[in-house]
């Protein structure tokens, strides 16, 4: 994600410029938008010309800018999109204002969100400008006689290692392990959060065979994968298939299910733990909050005013955050946050026990 522009606006509210630069962003961005936001975006429309001016085209459609208000927001994964539904306020033709329309924003789209941005909202877009300057997956593809590292950022592909030893049988057999071992160390020295290891045949498997003999703590990070080539074409049919996707949802889903498994042994416990709106809270009005959980969906519908919590939403995650405690916001798609709606949709591990 990039952030091309932020500035108060007059009547409250702030409008930041966002760049999404990869699938991953759009799906952020459909967790920040929300209804009643302001959006603005370059889009296409069919417009209706006045007969006595001007000729119809036979229906073309014409480049137009609008500030829409929103009324819904779709992550339509599989079409790489977001689609932002809603009336249009202000456009670079007087004609069409007032109308309904659906904004697509596509990954290298510039839209503008203007709104009250809340701290987690904020924080969301920060942690995804982030992993564009600090990639987090790395792939590492191995034939026989050599093996590269590509890191794959929001910004693109960037070859960080390679290597290439003479392999084989017999004499051969330790130049093959010299290729694995530098390879291994190279990927121990890296700070990412999951490793995907690619290539053809079985070399893929006898390089992490002898790569988790020196690093056995790099297993939970990897997946291996096959594809008909190392190197550069190697990264592109791992991009090109979804892998990349799917290990970055599950390294997010992973760490989400750290966290409610953390929760549900210190509910069965007895120990430091709060769940359901109420007793989080409370937890937070005496600052005892060290991370706050809280499903996506729910904080969503509590925002939008079609929740049940007596408790605001806003408040409750700015209290947090303001006392030095983290804000998780877990996915409704995945069984940690399925876990987490049936505690209410919130709860809380605690720094200390209250009675």
């Amino acid at each position: 994600m990039r952030v091309e522009d932020r500035h108060h606006v007059e009547g409250g509210g702030e409008r930041i410029t966002l760049v999404p630069e990869s699938l991953d962003d759009l799906w952020h961005l459909h967790h920040v938008v929300e209804p009643g936001d302001l959006v603005d975006g370059d889009t296409t429309r069919r417009v209706q010309r006045d007969e006595e001016e001007l000729r119809d085209t036979g229906g073309q459609r014409e480049h137009v800018s609008v500030t829409l208000r929103v009324e819904t927001v779709e992550f339509h994964e599989f079409a790489n999109r977001l689609r932002v539904s809603g009336t249009i306020e202000s456009a670079s033709r007087e004609d069409v204002v007032g109308a309904h329309h659906t904004l697509n924003v596509e990954v290298h789209d510039e839209v503008s969100v203007t709104k009250e941005w809340q701290p987690d909202q904020l924080q969301r877009v920060e942690d995804a400008v982030a992993a564009a300057e600090n990639p987090d997956v790395a792939v590492a593809t191995v034939e026989e006689g050599e093996a590269h590292i590509h890191t794959v950022a929001q910004r693109g592909v960037e070859e960080r290692a390679s290597f290439r030893h003479t392999t084989g049988k017999g004499e051969f057999a330790r130049d093959r392990e010299d290729l694995y071992e530098d390879l291994g160390d190279a990927l121990a020295r890296m700070d990412v959060d999951a490793i995907v290891l690619a290539g053809p045949g079985f070399t893929k498997q006898d390089a992490l065979d002898c790569i988790l003999e020196d690093h056995p703590d790099l297993e939970s990070k990897v997946r291996v994968v096959d594809t008909s080539a190392a190197g550069g074409r190697g990264v592109h049919e791992v991009l090109t298939r979804g892998v990349l996707e799917e290990v970055q949802a599950e390294t997010r889903v992973a760490e989400e299910a750290d966290l409610v498994d953390e929760l549900m042994a210190r509910i069965h416990e007895g120990h430091e733990a709060a769940y359901g709106v109420d007793a989080v809270a409370e937890a937070a009005e005496y600052g005892a909050v060290e991370t706050l959980l809280v499903l996506d969906e729910r904080l969503r519908r509590e925002r939008g005013g079609e929740g049940e919590w007596d408790v605001d939403a806003n408040d409750l995650v700015r209290t947090v955050e303001q006392q030095g405690g983290e804000v998780v916001v877990c996915s409704a798609e995945y069984e940690p946050g399925q876990r987490l709606e049936s505690l209410g949709g919130v709860a809380a591990l605690l720094r200390y026990r209250l009675d």
